[in-house]
C-alpha cells in the first residue's frame, strides 16, 4: 500500500509539473503575449526595454519559467497587470466559494443518486426506473447555462421563491441561512447531469454484481435480500463509481464556470471568464494550476478509495497487482 502511494504521488506530481510547463507555454504563445499587456503603452524603446528588465521580461523563457515555478511553490502567485494587486488575495477567496459550491453539488449528486441507482437496480423496469431514465436522459441533454436561466425565471423573477444571482444577499453576509437559500440554484443546476450519470452507473454497476455468482449463493443459502444488497453486493459495485468519481472531477470543474457565470457567483469560474477578457495571465495561470491541483488530488484520492474499497487488489510488494 505504501509502495503504491508513493508512486502514485510522485505520477501526480509529473502531472502537475507537465501542465506548469504547457501552461507556461501557452500564455507566452498566446497573441500578444504577456508582454504587451504588462508593459504600460506609449513608452519609449529605451524605457519599453527598461520596464521588460523591470519585470524579468527580458530573460529567456526557460529562466522565467524557473522563477515563475519558484514564486509559485513559495505561494506566489504574482501580481495583477493593471492594477498590480497579489493574485493570491484576489484567488483565495474565490477558491473557497467555489469549493463550497462544488462540494455541495457533490455531496447532494451521491446522496440522491446512488441509493436511488441501488434501489432501481434491485426493482428493474420499475416505476422508479423508469422515472430515472427519463429524468437521465433530460439531464444529458440540457444545457447547463439554459436550465441555470430557465430555473431563474421560474423561481426566482416569476415566483419569487429563491434569489436570483450572486452568493449573500447585501447585509446578510454572516447568515448560512440566506447562504443556503442561494445555493439551491446553482447546485441544482451544477447536480443535474452528474446526478443523471451516477444514477446509471449506480444501477448498471449493482446489476452487474447481483448476477455473480457469490451473490447466488448467499441468496440460496437464505440470506436476506437486504443483507445480499448491503453487505456483499454494495461493496463491490462502488469500485468503478469511485473511479468515475475521480474521472468526473473535471467536468464538475468545467460546469462551474458556466454556472458560476449565469448566477454571478463569486467563484474561480466566474473570475477565471472576467479575467480571460481583462488578459490577466498571471491571474489565468494560477487559476489553472489551482484547478489543476484539485483535479489531480481528487484523482489521487480515487485512487486510495478504490485500494481501500475493494480487498481483492493488492498494491506494491513482490507479486502484487496493481490496479
Amino acid at each position: 500500500m505504501t509502495e503504491y502511494l508513493i508512486r502514485r504521488l510522485l505520477q501526480s506530481v509529473l502531472v502537475i509539473f507537465l501542465i506548469t510547463v504547457v501552461t507556461f507555454l501557452l500564455i507566452h504563445a498566446a497573441p500578444g503575449g504577456p508582454t504587451q499587456v504588462m508593459l504600460a503603452p506609449g513608452l519609449s524603446p529605451e524605457a519599453f526595454e527598461q520596464q521588460k528588465r523591470n519585470l524579468g521580461l527580458d530573460q529567456p523563457v526557460p529562466i522565467q519559467y524557473i522563477r515563475w515555478v519558484g514564486d509559485l511553490l513559495q505561494g506566489d502567485f504574482g501580481y495583477t497587470f493593471k492594477n498590480h494587486l497579489p493574485v493570491a488575495d484576489l484567488l483565495w477567496p474565490r477558491v473557497g466559494n467555489t469549493m463550497i459550491l462544488m462540494g455541495a453539488a457533490w455531496l447532494l449528486t451521491l446522496i440522491i443518486a446512488l441509493p436511488w441507482g441501488i434501489y432501481n437496480s434491485t426493482k428493474q423496469y420499475g416505476l422508479s426506473d423508469q422515472t430515472s431514465s427519463f429524468l437521465s436522459y433530460i439531464g444529458f441533454a440540457m444545457p447547463t447555462f439554459w436550465f441555470g436561466i430557465l430555473l431563474q425565471q421560474w423561481f426566482s423573477l416569476g415566483l419569487d421563491w429563491l434569489p436570483l444571482s450572486d452568493m449573500h444577499t447585501r447585509g446578510k453576509e454572516n447568515s448560512i441561512a440566506d447562504l443556503l437559500m442561494h445555493l439551491v440554484l446553482p447546485i441544482t443546476v451544477l447536480s443535474l447531469g452528474s446526478l443523471a450519470a451516477y444514477i446509471k452507473y449506480a444501477r448498471a454497476s449493482m446489476l452487474e454484481v447481483l448476477e455473480m455468482d457469490y451473490i447466488r449463493t448467499a441468496r440460496a443459502k437464505g440470506v436476506k435480500e437486504r443483507k445480499v444488497v448491503f453487505r456483499h453486493a454494495l461493496r463491490n459495485a462502488l469500485i468503478p463509481i469511485i473511479t468515475i468519481l475521480g474521472l468526473d472531477l473535471p467536468s464538475l470543474v468545467a460546469g462551474a464556470v458556466l454556472t458560476e457565470s449565469v448566477f454571478n457567483w463569486p467563484g474561480m469560474g466566474r473570475f477565471f471568464v472576467d479575467m480571460a477578457i481583462a488578459r490577466e495571465y498571471s491571474v489565468l495561470m494560477a487559476i489553472t494550476i489551482v484547478t489543476s491541483v484539485v483535479v489531480v488530488a481528487g484523482n489521487l484520492l480515487a485512487d486510495i478509495l478504490y485500494a481501500i474499497v475493494d480487498p481483492r487488489v493488492k498494491l506494491g510488494g513482490k507479486g502484487s497487482t496493481a490496479a
